[in-house]
């Protein structure tokens, strides 16, 4: 989202539609005056958000970076399917590849010390499972990723908006008969 995205006015919701892969990933600095060893992960996960922008079809719908305190630091990755975020992990061309290559090397090695701790949670949620509400936002979060909808197209409540099915013609239908979407 853009620091002068401009809100859109009223209830929204997620255009979301089908299962929603959601990946968290981050690291902590468990020794803040060891900067040579923590910087170069900052840096490497900033360069691999970088190749995924200039390739759409690797599957990275959108992202939301953030801090949960000083030491640290992480990213909702939205992803079009587990087999292309699978895909991109695995892929010999990514950056992700020659990264993990290292780290696991310095592990090998024994040339870990504690310095920098990483973790990725990884949650695949079925059509049904999430539901999304936005007032006077920019498009953010799992709407940032899917782009947004009036909030009436998936029904006024969270109940409705869970029970949304994705038609099988692709179109858009209410959540409900007879919600008024």
């Amino acid at each position: 989202m853009s620091l002068f995205a401009k809100p859109q006015p009223g209830y929204t919701t997620a255009a979301a539609t089908g299962d929603t892969v959601v990946l968290l990933i981050g690291m902590r600095i468990n020794r803040f005056w060891a900067v040579h060893h923590w910087g170069p992960v900052m840096f490497s996960m900033l360069r691999m958000l970088y190749e995924l922008g200039r390739a759409p079809e690797r599957g990275l719908r959108g992202r939301v970076l953030l801090t949960a305190s000083p030491r640290t630091y992480y990213v909702v990755q939205y992803w079009e399917s587990k087999e292309k975020l699978y895909g991109y992990a695995s892929a010999p061309d990514g950056f992700h590849h020659t990264v993990w290559g290292i780290v696991n090397r310095k592990l090998r090695q024994g040339k870990t010390r504690g310095h920098v701790g990483l973790w990725h949670e990884t949650y695949i949620v079925p059509q049904g499972g999430y539901e999304a509400i936005y007032f006077d936002m920019p498009p953010f979060g799992l709407a940032g990723a899917t782009g947004s909808l009036p909030l009436e197209a998936r029904g006024r409540r969270a109940s409705q908006r869970l029970a949304y099915r994705e038609p099988e013609s692709g179109g858009v239908e209410p959540a409900e008969p007879g919600t008024g979407a």
